[in-house]
This record gives structure tokens, C-alpha cells and sequence, in this order.
């Protein structure tokens, strides 16, 4: 039986936190005297009523979390965070559409990035700080945000951790998950402050630098700037980025083991780091030729526009330094590729994730070698740890899905009358929460506010289902998931 109240209790507390995020927006409007004070004020209104009305209905609730309860408070969690998102769009007039603001909210939370507003430099700061703080609060997840700060709300806090975790294996670093918690976030702050003193440092504003810093160690990739980082015309802060980028694509735990443990042989040992490393240098060096050979670049114009762009999709940040759009199609092909491959499991980074890629392709290594040696035993080993077949058939599954539920999404798109390039890569960029897509009628720079509103809906809902890697969100609607036993 699910525990309803208990639900509605957790969802209220939620709601109290993103009513405590508004006031900071709301001191940032009042601190720039612009229009959107009293959007935010009425938004942090409505947010903690509706959280104490829920609150409410959760009272006495028995502190005790199954496996159901988990998957659909985490579900919910984002879901209803979007939705009260929206508010200050709403109300302030910025976003009229109701189905665009829930769009441009669960992007920002899921940190996908995609935008439908054509011209965010009209935007006053307050709402800009809003964008860029969702995708903050998203980018290690709303539920562990709360794991940290209060163990004690959550009563199965190690399921809901599962239910909304990235990657095919679990990291453990303490006993207690709210330990682990808070050392996580703890790496998460300390990346956010490096990358906002260097932005800073390299020239930017005090707001740029907060939002930038925001967005990039999020790998989400809102920008106050039409046109993200090229605004600036600076090499310094395109290498800037991309560094921090390229470090919150890292596995937050082996990070932590390095930075505050001195472990640095953590980071020679994980065979997923290498993975990832290794895609970078062959992609980028793969466009930069490209770049130099067909497109007239010098070689460092070519070296700093494919890293870029390769480490910005492999990250799924989206953030931009060039048009990818105008680049040959080929290495559109080798972006889509990032796009689906993602970073490290642990990371704010979303896509299928290197330590799958790794475990697929020592899948396929001994299943060559079972042809010759058909009764040796070949285990799947992951940083000299093996891998339980249990864990191994789950991979192979949500392989199997994702690649299904873009091409289904991609055939919908096309019978929208959406261009099939645009129709692949923006289902691609939705479930692996990137942002850009790739094409001419919606390019790498372009907003997607021309998308038919039914085709919103469904990129906001593939953004969920990425986010919580898909598992999480379609059991809610398997008939078994309902019963009572």
C-alpha cells in the first residue's frame, strides 16, 4: 500500500526549500529594482501555502518509505518543483503560455538546457538568477539536496537515493547516506565556488559569474546571453569553461577521494575515466581536423571550438562557443554520438554514461571470447570490481528502451512535420538532458519556441524520464506497480 500522507509531507517540505530558493531570486529582483518583485513575492506566497496545505494532509504520517513510495515521491518531486516553477514566469508576464513555462521549467531542473525564448537579455535578473538557479538545484538532484539537509524527513532515504541516482552503480562513501550526502554536495559547492572565482577572475561581472558558475558545474547550460559564452569573445573564458565542464563530468566520488582524501590513484584507476578521456581527445581531434581541412579554421580557432563543443555535448551542458550547425555534417554525426554517450555515472551529466559504455563493450569482448572458450567463466569487471549479472541484464535494458523511446519519440516528431534531423536530435537531446539540437530549422543556438505545443509536452516529459533515467517514471504506469500486494 502506498503511504500516501507520508508523500504529501516529503512533497510539502520540497515545496518549503523551493519557496526558500525563490526568496533568494526575490533578493536578487529587490537588489536590481526591476519588475519582477512582485512576481516572486507572490510566487514564494502561493509555494508555501500550497506546501503547508500539504504538509498538512501528510500530518502524523508514519515516517517509513517502501520501494513504491520512493519511485513515485521522486517522480513527483520534479514534477511538482516544474510546475511551481513556472510561477514566476507566469505571474511576472515573461512566459504567457502555460505549456512554455512548464517547458523552460523542467528544463531547468532537469538541467537540459533547451530554451523557448528567443530573447533572454530582456529578462530581468531576478528571473535569469531563477533559470540559473533551478538548474543548480538540479544538478545533483531535488530529493539528494534534501538527503543532505534533512535525513531525518525521508524514512527510506536509501531507496528514494536509488530512484533517483545516475549511472549503473551505486557509490557508497560512508555508512550513513546523509553523510554521503553532504560530502557530495560538499564537491558540488567547492567546483561552483572554483569556477565562479575564475569567471570572475577572467572577467566577467559578479552576475555573469554567478550564473555562469551555476550552469556550467550543473552541465545545464542556461545563459543570461543570447548568445552563451561567445558574448564575451574571450579564448581565457571559453578554456575556463570548458575545464570546469569537463570536471563535472567526473564522478563526483572518485573527485572527492582525490581532493579531500588524497587519493589520487583514484583517478588512474577508474576505467570510466579513462573511457571518457579517451572520447574527448579522439572526437575533438577528429573535428578540429575537420574544422582546419573544411572550414578554413586556424588550429587554435579549431582546437578550442571542437573541445568545446565535444566536451560542452559529452557533459550534455549545452552551453556554445560556435555554430555547430554550420559545421560539416560529419561531425554532427560525432556530436550525436556525445550526446547519447554522456559523461561519468556520478556526475551532474546525463546521457547513457561512459561506465555503460564500458560494461557494453566488455560484454561484446567476452562473448568473442565465449565463441572460443565456450565454457570459461569472463565476469564484467569495473575498476577490478566485478559486476553482478543482475546489474549487467538492467544495463542492457535501459539501453534497450532509451534507444526505443527516442526512436518512437523521433517518429511522433516527424509526423509533426518536424525535419528528421531535427526530429533525432532533439528527442536524443531531451533524453540525455543536453539542450542543443542539431539542424537547420532548430540549430545548436537556435530556442525550439517554434516546436508545436503537444511536441513541448512530450520533449518536457523525455526530459523527466532522462533525468531520472527511465526506469523511475515508466514503472508508474505498469498495472503492478498499483497493487496493493
Amino acid at each position: 500500500m502506498i503511504n500516501f500522507r507520508l508523500i504529501y509531507k516529503v512533497l510539502g517540505q520540497l515545496l518549503l526549500l523551493e519557496a526558500s530558493f525563490m526568496i533568494l531570486c526575490l533578493i536578487m529582483a529587490i537588489y536590481y529594482q526591476q519588475d519582477d518583485i512582485l512576481a516572486f513575492a507572490i510566487s514564494i506566497m502561493l509555494t508555501i501555502i500550497s506546501a503547508y496545505t500539504l504538509k498538512y494532509l501528510g500530518r502524523d504520517a508514519e515516517n517509513s518509505m517502501g520501494r513504491r513510495d520512493a519511485y513515485l515521491v521522486v517522480t513527483l518531486a520534479w514534477t511538482v518543483f516544474s510546475l511551481f516553477g513556472t510561477l514566476p514566469y507566469m505571474i511576472g508576464g515573461y512566459i504567457n503560455n502555460p505549456t512554455d513555462a512548464f517547458f523552460e521549467s523542467m528544463s531547468g531542473f532537469t538541467t537540459t538546457g533547451a530554451t523557448i525564448l528567443d530573447d533572454v537579455e530582456v529578462l530581468p535578473h531576478g528571473i535569469l538568477f531563477w533559470r540559473s538557479l533551478s538548474q543548480w538545484i538540479g544538478g545533483l538532484g531535488i530529493v539528494f539536496f534534501t538527503i543532505a539537509i534533512l535525513p531525518g524527513l525521508v524514512g527510506g532515504n536509501v531507496r528514494v537515493f536509488a530512484a533517483e541516482a545516475t549511472g549503473p552503480l551505486r557509490a557508497r562513501m560512508h555508512p550513513r547516506l546523509s553523510t554521503t550526502a553532504k560530502w557530495i554536495w560538499s564537491i558540488y559547492i567547492l567546483l561552483t565556488a572554483l569556477c565562479f572565482g575564475a569567471f570572475w577572475a577572467g572577467g566577467m561581472s559578479l552576475f555573469d559569474s554567478i550564473n555562469y558558475s551555476m550552469t556550467t558545474t550543473a552541465t545545464g547550460g542556461f545563459s543570461p546571453h543570447n548568445d552563451s559564452v561567445v558574448y564575451f569573445h574571450s579564448s581565457i573564458l571559453e578554456y575556463t569553461s570548458i575545464l570546469f565542464q569537463f570536471l563535472s563530468g567526473i564522478n563526483f566520488t572518485v573527485l572527492y577521494l582525490a581532493i579531500f582524501k588524497f587519493k589520487f590513484r583514484q583517478l588512474t584507476k577508474s576505467s570510466e575515466l579513462k573511457f571518457y578521456i579517451t572520447i574527448v581527445l579522439v572526437c575533438t581531434a577528429i573535428i578540429m581536423y575537420l574544422l582546419i581541412t573544411r572550414n578554413g579554421y586556424d588550429i587554435e580557432h579549431a582546437l578550442r571550438s571542437s573541445l568545446f563543443q565535444v566536451v560542452s555535448f559529452i557533459t550534455t551542458t549545452g552551453l556554445f562557443s560556435d555554430d555547430a550547425g554550420k559545421w560539416p555534417h560529419l561531425t554532427w554525426v560525432i556530436l550525436g554520438f556525445l550526446m547519447f554517450c554522456g559523461a561519468c555515472a556520478g556526475s551532474t551529466s546525463g546521457g547513457f554514461k561512459c561506465a555503460r559504455g564500458v560494461m557494453i563493450l566488455k560484454v561484446v569482448r567476452n562473448e568473442f571470447k565465449r565463441i572460443l572458450h565456450p565454457k570459461a567463466v569472463l565476469p564484467v569487471k569495473i575498476n577490478g570490481q566485478s559486476i553482478p549479472q543482475s546489474s549487467i541484464l538492467t544495463m542492457m535494458a535501459f539501453f534497450a528502451i532509451f534507444i526505443l523511446a527516442g526512436l518512437c519519440t523521433a517518429t511522433i516528431m516527424i509526423a509533426f512535420g518536424i525535419d528528421n534531423t531535427n526530429a533525432i536530435t532533439i528527442s536524443l537531446s531531451c533524453m540525455s538532458n543536453v539542450g542543443p539540437s542539431l539542424g537547420t530549422e532548430i540549430g545548436p543556438v537556435m530556442s525550439w519556441s517554434t516546436l508545436p505545443m503537444s511536441v513541448k509536452w512530450l520533449c518536457s516529459l523525455l526530459m523527466l524520464m532522462g533525468r531520472l533515467e527511465i526506469f523511475s517514471v515508466i514503472v508508474l504506469f505498469t498495472p503492478s506497480f498499483w497493487k496493493d500486494n
